[in-house]
C-alpha cells in the first residue's frame, strides 16, 4: 500500500512538472529517472517525440569507470557523459526534468554532473 502511495505522488509531481517543461530542438529536456540500482538521462526533444541523447548506469560504456563507486558519484558520472554526448551533438543547452523526484543527493549529483561537462540549464 505504501509503495503505491509513493509511486502514485511521484507520478503526480511529474505530471506537475511536465506540465511546465517542454524540451525542443535547440533546447531539449534533461529527464532523469532513478531507480533502486541505476539511473538513467536523456535529453527529449518533446516537440518531434524522439530521444537525442542518453546515458545510464547500465550503460556498457560506463560500466567499467562506474564500478566500485557510490551511486551519487555514479550519478554525477552520469550527468557528464550526457553531457559530453550532447556537446557531441551540438548541443549546449537544455531544461531540467527532475522526473518528480526531490532535487537532493543522485538527482542534484546528475544535474551537477551535466552542468560540469559543460551543459547549460
Amino acid at each position: 500500500m505504501a509503495d503505491k502511495k509513493r509511486l502514485t505522488g511521484r507520478a503526480r509531481r511529474h505530471r506537475r512538472v511536465r506540465a511546465r517543461v517542454s524540451g525542443t530542438a535547440s533546447r531539449p529536456r534533461l529527464n532523469v529517472f532513478r531507480s533502486l540500482t541505476n539511473i538513467y538521462a536523456q535529453l527529449i526533444d518533446d516537440q518531434a517525440g524522439v530521444t537525442l541523447v542518453s546515458a545510464s548506469t547500465v550503460d556498457t560504456d560506463l560500466k567499467q569507470p562506474l564500478a566500485g563507486k557510490k551511486k551519487s558519484e555514479q550519478a554525477k558520472l552520469v550527468g557528464m557523459a550526457v553531457a559530453e554526448r550532447a556537446k557531441a551533438k551540438g548541443i549546449t543547452a537544455a531544461v531540467f526534468d527532475r522526473g518528480g523526484y526531490r532535487y537532493h543527493g543522485r538527482v542534484k549529483a546528475l544535474a551537477d554532473g551535466a552542468r560540469e561537462g559543460g551543459l547549460e540549464f
